[in-house]
């Protein structure tokens, strides 16, 4: 068994489906005030309006319902461990950003979109065991590791939204949390190690870089910041000199430098 999964978190798969429902209706609350003019504008990522980048947010969920009507992969056990999805996202851009504009000219109704999505989901998860194997875009991967790759997506596009039209999205707490633990557990991944303790309260705390390791007190290299700037470093939205110049990230120690891990997620 890979090193990856041998350490891997495990997540409850009802705690998670109720927490992607739950971070999908925020969204959907908040897209269904946007004007049109709102939603032409950009969005910040790349040439996407906000039109494109809310229809994106629906993939989240319908991806999920995709794989489940196709045939589960005949390999008997996962092609991508949890922890390394996050490593696979930038090369799986292009497409993705392809069907989203596809999808965003033959749906123009976002109201009836969402509603469609929401129904769907809904009915398509239930009853479905975590271990059930589903054929996603990056190989096979368990049905409950895959629903907590959901929370990863709508958390981050939810701040997204908030950047673009100041929207103020709320985030559901157990969404974060999952987020937040996928992200730091990458972080693990990338760079084993445990010469440095990340923590990111109340949510994860992980130890990383080769190095000396602590054994017990205080460890000597020490990064401390709160679960969404955390989120916002891991997946590119912000930089870690900004951040901890501000003071929003915690570093002491000399081997406390993330700048070279960071982002994770393309």
């Amino acid at each position: 068994m890979p090193p990856s999964q041998k350490r891997a978190r495990r997540y409850d798969l009802a705690r998670t489906r109720t927490a992607v429902l739950a971070q999908f209706a925020h969204v959907r609350t908040a897209v269904g005030v946007l004007t049109p003019q709102q939603l032409d504008g950009p969005s910040g990522l790349g040439d996407w309006t906000v039109r494109e980048l809310a229809v994106h947010l629906t993939m989240a969920l319908s991806h999920v319902c995709r794989t489940l009507e196709l045939p589960e992969p005949a390999v008997g056990k996962p092609d991508v461990a949890l922890v390394e999805w996050p490593f696979s996202t930038a090369e799986r851009a292009g497409a993705i950003a392809d069907d989203t504009v596809a999808i965003a000219a033959d749906r123009p109704d976002l109201d009836a979109l969402y509603a469609e999505v929401a129904e769907r989901f809904e009915a398509a998860v239930s009853g479905v065991p975590e271990e059930r194997l589903l054929a996603t875009r990056v190989g096979a991967m368990r049905f409950g590791d895959f629903l907590v790759t959901r929370t990863v997506e709508l958390v981050v596009h939810s701040y997204d939204l908030n950047e673009a039209v100041g929207l103020g999205i709320p985030y559901d707490r157990q969404a974060l949390a999952a987020c937040t633990r996928l992200l730091a557990d990458a972080l693990a991944e990338k760079a084993p190690g445990g010469s440095v303790e990340v923590r990111v309260p109340p949510f994860a705390v992980v130890q990383c870089v080769q190095g000396p390791r602590h054994t017990r007190g205080t460890p000597p290299n020490v990064v401390e910041t709160d679960p969404l700037t955390w989120i916002r470093l891991a997946t590119g939205r912000a930089r870690w000199a900004t951040e901890r110049d501000a003071a929003k990230v915690s570093a002491s120690g000399e081997r406390a430098d993330l700048d070279a891990l960071l982002p994770l997620m393309g």
